[in-house]
């Protein structure tokens, strides 16, 4: 009798043990809200800060990618989707991201990768102190438009009318774009032409009217859309030999002109560190929201050398890259 009731009760401790070690075993999953799929280089910068925090996608830790598709009115549905699943984390990519992921759960921690002032847009309290469920870094892509117009104008100091092209279903991030280049180019005597584009067709699209009328240079806003859309702004802008500038280094590289602003792989990283840090126990409340402070002026001489451009000595001077 005292035997079964030995096996018994090593049975019962072995059981138990193996649910302990599943218990233990299960990864915590972090939630990925895009609007259309993620450029590799920044879900790079994703994945590298969450290793610096101790988590390795597929180790120690899950991350379940959710895309839009570039279609916004998905995002809400996909939002809901994760916080039904009760990740531990959601990560977002752009403001429309982040504000889906706020209405559909006012508990899981949420990330944000802003393009400009998040507390004037209204996604946290305050930058110090969050509040709330809220937390991420600014980019300040946005604050830096009469910034990117105005060294634009100092490399194509010929250029009269420039093009800006947005992405309309990007609603905040296009509107205060518009509005910021509106005033600096009235400042520095410069007409604007607004060119919309929500996938790749309308790039192409828009480029059209470019065989009649081509404007002096192009501005590209920030955006996913943009990003995943480099090579073919790329090529688009040399076929019609049109001086191109971005906030983002990864466009610049692709054969664009010139890029000024933040590095948004890194951005990401800073992202991916924080939902380390959440996922051992920190409240996204406490995290205050992070704010670049370093920008890249990067210039293509390549570029510059096809479009027959000669780059100042004041901009190879203070360039923090000259691609050759």
């Amino acid at each position: 009798m005292r035997r079964r009731t030995f096996i018994s009760l090593l049975g019962g401790a072995a059981t138990w043990s193996l649910a302990a070690h599943a218990q233990q075993s299960v990864m915590p999953v972090v939630g990925f809200l895009a609007p259309l799929s993620m450029d590799e280089e920044q879900l790079g910068g994703f994945r590298q800060g969450l290793k610096q925090a101790g988590f390795v996608e597929g180790e120690n830790v899950s991350v379940l990618y959710r895309s839009a598709e570039n279609e916004m009115d998905r995002l809400p549905a996909l939002a809901d989707d994760l916080a039904r699943r009760r990740v531990a984390v959601i990560a977002t990519a752009t403001v429309p991201a982040a504000f889906a992921a706020k209405a559909a759960t006012a508990t899981i921690p949420i990330l944000f990768v802003a393009a400009e002032d998040p507390a004037r847009l209204g996604l946290v309290a305050n930058l110090a102190r969050p509040g709330a469920n809220l937390t991420g870094i600014n980019i300040f892509a946005v604050e830096l438009v009469t910034k990117r117009l105005q060294l634009l104008r100092e490399l194509v100091p010929a250029a009269a009318r420039v093009a800006v092209l947005v992405d309309p279903t990007n609603t905040t991030t296009a509107r205060t774009t518009l509005e910021q280049a509106e005033s600096a180019a009235r400042a520095i005597g410069l007409q604007i032409q607004v060119l919309n584009a929500r996938n790749g067709r309308e790039i192409g699209a828009a480029f059209a009217p470019f065989e009649r009328e081509r404007p002096d240079a192009l501005f590209v806003a920030t955006g996913p859309l943009f990003t995943v859309r480099r090579a073919q702004l790329a090529t688009l802008a040399a076929r019609h030999l049109i001086p191109m500038a971005s906030s983002n280094r990864q466009i610049t590289e692709a054969g664009g002109l010139m890029s000024y602003g933040a590095n948004i792989a890194e951005g990401f990283r800073e992202v991916g560190i924080y939902a380390g840090r959440i996922l051992k126990g920190e409240k996204p409340a406490d995290l205050p929201v992070m704010q670049s402070n370093k920008f890249e002026l990067v210039i293509n001489a390549e570029t510059a050398r096809i479009l027959g451009l000669t780059i100042p000595a004041s901009l190879l001077s203070i360039a923090d890259e000259v691609i050759e």
